[in-house]
């Protein structure tokens, strides 16, 4: 790790630590509020009627199960295998995520995952996606996970991740199967985070 990547992992570590729980957690809703926002906005432009946003939701129960329970498998199995495989502080995000999914209820978490699934999918799959294509959402969706930036192996994940999401959508046109996809990688992670910190904090 290079001496700029060190301190960029310190200062978020910094920031994290200047944080209660419920700050991070508001900060988390708020910035997911302001990607529905800019979803909105971007939409009045972008789409000639709201029937024309909303077809992108259209599509089967069955399919939206299949494909997105099947590509969240995937993902969740290739995370759980490098987590197994690889050094832990290559896939150490600062703590964040430790932070965010701690001390969440079950109800919580799920709420929590839902609604980043959901403005995040709508922004960057939805509008991004279909005003400037593929490889521009999917880098920029990479690109916002900054804090990933010093760590390769983390980084090169949320890429993969975020082609595979925009892949999803490119050949299914249904918003709904990757919503559903990222909310339950996210929910899947948060509870084997959630776990992991509380084991640890019952075996010290």
């Amino acid at each position: 790790m290079t001496t700029r990547e060190r301190e960029m992992m310190k200062s978020q570590k910094e920031l994290l630590a200047s944080l209660t729980d419920r700050q991070l957690l508001t900060q988390v809703y708020l910035t997911q509020g302001l990607l529905l926002g800019l979803s909105v906005i971007i939409g009045l432009f972008l789409f000639d009627s709201r029937h024309a946003f909303f077809r992108l939701f259209e599509g089967e129960l069955g399919e939206i199960l299949l494909i997105g329970g099947g590509l969240a498998f995937v993902v969740i199995l290739i995370d759980v295998t490098l987590e197994k495989l690889l050094p832990a502080e290559w896939l150490d995000d600062g703590g964040l995520n430790e932070r965010l999914f701690r001390s969440l209820t079950t109800p919580q978490l799920l709420l929590v995952c839902a609604t980043v699934a959901v403005a995040e999918e709508i922004f960057f799959r939805g509008v991004l996606q279909t005003a400037f294509g593929l490889v521009i959402a999917s880098l920029l969706f990479a690109f916002v996970h900054v804090r990933y930036l010093p760590k390769p192996w983390l980084f090169g994940q949320v890429v993969a991740v975020s082609f595979l999401l925009g892949l999803t959508f490119e050949w299914t046109g249904n918003l709904l199967i990757t919503i559903f996809a990222h909310f339950l990688i996210d929910v899947v992670v948060g509870m084997l985070i959630r776990h992991r910190v509380q084991t640890g904090m019952r075996e010290t």
